[in-house]
């Protein structure tokens, strides 16, 4: 009976986003009191839940996603992306034009949020488009294959930064297996996938021209490379570190503190304030008005992520989350497949990747936690992956590829929804290759 009401449950959000067209995070806490009175949970303690799952879930990555919005933010303001985009094209030269850009996606879009480093880079691709007489497919499909494999994959991003909370894994080494998954993952989808799209003609609309700023105003190369990349540098070398060594000492107690992913992201705020903005002549009004605006930006993220961790506490309270579990293991399928498989087919019913994600996650999770041979870092890889298949009409990326490349239905089925989907599928695979070996 449970599972029944676990389902009606699921039907529910699906027809409150979908259908409906509700806001995620208000269709998320109807669902949380709906499954709530379902799953006998107390009616007098469903708010009490409802809270508890909010704050647990946003307690511990609110800090790690506002500040990375803000640094994300201030790559793209300051110029950074830019120099870094004519740095790169400017290597590769017009013969290898997609690969320039395919680097381009992966290391912008690592610090910013997909939607930012969609509307920030495809203008860039019309430019190159223009000038070379290419195909703006061609060249777009690689830049964002990337951006759509550092958004599901690799933290600091939102959806990965939730699952790593959800999962109680380590965001130094699900960072390091998300870039190892991420690059070749980038390659198939982006690059080896773009040349069977060079017939698809389109005229992509004249209000996303281009915004270039001035040469003069850009930051070095240098500087917009490693401050750029600052956090996952500074992520990657603290999940090295031997942390039972340090605990003896108050200098190995400095050292962990400093290591922590959330202090880690703001020592990466500080160092770029000052490099990108302070330094170069911004006022501290001006970087302080930057990093509000993109607060704002993020606000609709951070809430349907607190929608999805209420409704996982409303399975955890009703004790149903033990159920899942037990019947999970009995389920004949290799674990990581299996949750890659529960975000597939919520992301297929409900658009939005990190919706799917952190749904998906909810279900998932009394399995992973049970049982201590699952990997949980792999787990959240195996999950991004599946969140990202399969995007079609009711994914607002799908409609903003189709606007702004000015494409057919048939021709963003043919480039769009077939990029995500070799996304999915060779993100899959990594995940599986590599549970081979570590």
């Amino acid at each position: 009976m449970d599972i029944l009401a676990i389902a009606a449950s699921l039907l529910l959000l699906v027809l409150l986003i979908s259908r409906w067209h509700f806001n995620p995070f208000i269709a998320f806490l109807i669902t949380s009191i709906v499954a709530g009175v379902l799953l006998g949970v107390p009616m007098a303690e469903i708010p009490r839940s409802l809270e508890k799952g909010i704050g647990d879930m946003l307690g511990s990555i609110v800090v790690i996603v506002c500040i990375g919005a803000m640094f994300g933010k201030l790559i793209a303001d300051s110029g950074a992306a830019q120099a870094i985009s004519q740095w790169l094209m400017g290597c590769f030269g017009n013969k290898y034009l997609i690969w320039a850009l395919m680097l381009t996606g992966f290391v912008v879009g690592i610090p910013l949020f997909y939607n930012v480093g969609f509307v920030l880079l495809v203008p860039l691709v019309f430019s190159v488009a223009y000038q070379t007489r290419l195909s703006a497919v061609y060249l777009g499909i690689p830049l964002l294959a990337a951006l759509s494999v550092t958004h599901g994959f690799l933290p600091p991003s939102p959806a990965p930064t939730a699952l790593v909370a959800q999962f109680g894994a380590d965001i130094g080494k699900t960072l390091v297996y998300g870039l190892i998954i991420a690059l070749p993952t980038s390659i198939i989808a982006g690059p080896l996938f773009a040349s069977r799209l060079k017939n698809i003609t389109c005229s992509p609309l004249a209000t996303f021209t281009p915004k270039v700023m001035p040469a003069e105003e850009l930051p070095g190369k240098f500087n917009s490379f490693i401050t750029s990349l600052l956090p996952v540098l500074l992520i990657a070398a603290a999940s090295a570190l031997p942390a039972q060594q340090l605990t003896g000492s108050t200098w190995g107690q400095a050292v962990l503190l400093i290591t922590n992913p959330m202090v880690l992201m703001l020592l990466s705020l500080v160092i770029a304030s000052y490099t990108l903005a302070l330094a170069r002549g911004v006022s501290m009004q001006a970087l302080m008005a930057t990093y509000a605006s993109a607060i704002k930006d993020i606000a609709i993220i951070l809430l349907i992520i607190a929608g999805a961790g209420a409704l996982k506490q409303i399975f955890v309270d009703s004790g149903v989350s033990l159920q899942i579990a037990a019947y999970l293991e009995g389920v004949a399928l290799n674990p990581l497949l299996l949750g890659w498989f529960v975000a597939l087919v919520i992301r297929v019913c409900l658009g939005s990747a990190t919706v799917a994600g952190l749904t998906a996650a909810g279900i998932v999770a009394p399995l992973v936690l049970a049982n201590p041979a699952i990997n949980p870092d792999l787990m959240v890889l195996a999950i991004g992956a599946g969140s990202l298949m399969c995007s079609h009409v009711n994914d607002s990326g799908f409609w903003m590829y189709k606007e702004y490349f000015n494409l057919s239905l048939a021709d963003t089925f043919k480039s769009w929804t077939a990029m995500e989907t070799i996304v999915g599928v060779a993100g899959l695979v990594g995940v599986l290759l590599l549970d081979l070996m570590v």
